[in-house]
Order: structure tokens, then C-alpha cells, then sequence
């Protein structure tokens, strides 16, 4: 029988659990006065041994979810320490795509918005004590994916970040040249809502900038591939690939072997 990457992340999950002391604690803060609810995830014994490379995490379009926190416990087993950001707020949770739309496009309107949201949540992860603030890098999923993005453009102290199947555009592709990190961006070949002259005018922003860049995409691959709740039909413009939620996350592991080494 062929094992799946979902029973091999399951079997490496519960075998890592048993050996580690991974803490999940809800915290609260503020951005722009708006209060938010993030989360730390830390495997404590890691931890206990000094600072450790640390992750921002920022959600897709429905907000801070379960999904989050389990890609959060799988970076905590590897030894990061984890903090997701909340930049809708406190309570604030769409449940399906009109709300989820409606609230994502606040910010994908106002990127000084999202800019701030996002930054905001990486000064908490910051302030945590576990956190070793010369190995920190952010990755997002979907609209998390266009925040990190956004994050490096605005010039923030990160040593890299990591797009998802998310938004590549630009309102103000010269904010390229503020970008003091890596970027990894890993797209869906066939994905539907980011059209290819995004995909070019993504890569002509970094080259113009000479920021250290890589786009994977995965053949076959559409919007959300790393998401199980889009369904697995790819008809829809938005479904869940195993192979390339795989091979991103491999890419992901081996872009922090690098940049947060």
C-alpha cells in the first residue's frame, strides 16, 4: 500500500509529540489599537537548551485556523519557535468565501494596512524569550503568502520569507528594493487567481531589486494546493495536490536550513 504524505506527517507528528514538550499559549496584542489573538507554538525542551530560530506564521483568508497551528507544530518539532499573527483580530473569523473575500480585501486593498498588521505581529514574536532575533523568517498561506510578501517590501528584519500559493502583485513594485532578506515564493503552475503577468512581474521586481529569489511552481497545481479544505477538485481553481504540499514544505525546510542556519 502506498503510504501518503498526510499518513507520513501524521506518524512523524504523534512520534515527535511523544518525545517533545510542544506548548501551544493563545496571547493577545495590539495593532493600530485593534486587538489581536495570536499564538506561540515551542517545543519547550528545545527551548530550554537557549534562543531558538524562529517563524512567523500568517493565516489564509478565513483567519487564524486549525491549519495554521498544525504547520506550527510541525516547525515547532523541528526546533523553531512559532508565533501566528492575527491580522484580522480578535474574533474576527469569516467562514466561507464571501465573508472570507470580503474581510481579506480590506487589507489586500490597503497593503500599509496589512504592512502594519503583519509587522506588528512579528515585533510580538520578537519580544518572546525563546526567540533568537538574528534567525527569524515569516511564511503565509494564500492571503498569508501576499503578507509576507508584503512584510519584505516594507524593509523588515527578517532573513527570509516564504509565499504559499499566494498573491504576487504589487500596487508599488519599486518597494522591491527594501527587501533585506530571501524569498521563496511556491505557486501553483495552473492557479487561476494569480494570473502569469503577476507571476513575470513578481520575478521583474526581485531581479530589479536584486533580492535573492526563487519561484517553484508545481505542474498541475492550483490555488491552495497545501489546503485540505479546498476539496480535490482542481475544476474549481482552488484544490488540495499532495505532491506539492509535500515538495513545498520540503523547499520551506530546506530554504531555513539555509537562511536561518
Amino acid at each position: 500500500m502506498k503510504t501518503t504524505f498526510a499518513a507520513l506527517l501524521t506518524c512523524f507528528t504523534l512520534t515527535a509529540l511523544s518525545k517533545a514538550e510542544v506548548m501551544e499559549k493563545v496571547m493577545e496584542y495590539t495593532s493600530a489599537g485593534t486587538v489581536c489573538e495570536g499564538v506561540q507554538i515551542v517545543d519547550k525542551a528545545k527551548a530550554s537548551a537557549g534562543k531558538l530560530p524562529s517563524v512567523l506564521i500568517v493565516h489564509q483568508w478565513t483567519g487564524v485556523s486549525e491549519n495554521e497551528k498544525m504547520r506550527g507544530r510541525m516547525l515547532a518539532e523541528l526546533g523553531y519557535n512559532v508565533f501566528l499573527a492575527d491580522v484580522y483580530g480578535k474574533g474576527v473569523r469569516p467562514s466561507g468565501p464571501p465573508a472570507s473575500a470580503k474581510e481579506a480585501g480590506k487589507y489586500k486593498s490597503n497593503r500599509a494596512l496589512l504592512r502594519q498588521r503583519v509587522a506588528d505581529g512579528l515585533a510580538e514574536l520578537k519580544k518572546l524569550p525563546e526567540t533568537d532575533t538574528a534567525h527569524v523568517a515569516a511564511i503565509g498561506y494564500c492571503f498569508g503568502g501576499t503578507a509576507v510578501i508584503e512584510l519584505a517590501r516594507s524593509g523588515a528584519e527578517v532573513n527570509g520569507v516564504v509565499s504559499f500559493h499566494g498573491g504576487l502583485d504589487s500596487p508599488t513594485p519599486a518597494d522591491g528594493k527594501n527587501i533585506k532578506g530571501e524569498v521563496l515564493a511556491l505557486h501553483g503552475a495552473d492557479d487561476p487567481f494569480v494570473p502569469a503577468a503577476d507571476v513575470k512581474a513578481f520575478e521583474d521586481e526581485m531581479k530589479a531589486a536584486s533580492v535573492k529569489y526563487q519561484l517553484v511552481s508545481y505542474p498541475g497545481a492550483v490555488h491552495a494546493f497545501t489546503q485540505k479544505a479546498a476539496g480535490n477538485d482542481p475544476s474549481k481553481g482552488a484544490a488540495y495536490q499532495a505532491e506539492a504540499d509535500q515538495k513545498s514544505w520540503e523547499a520551506m525546510v530546506a530554504f531555513f536550513g539555509r537562511v536561518l542556519k
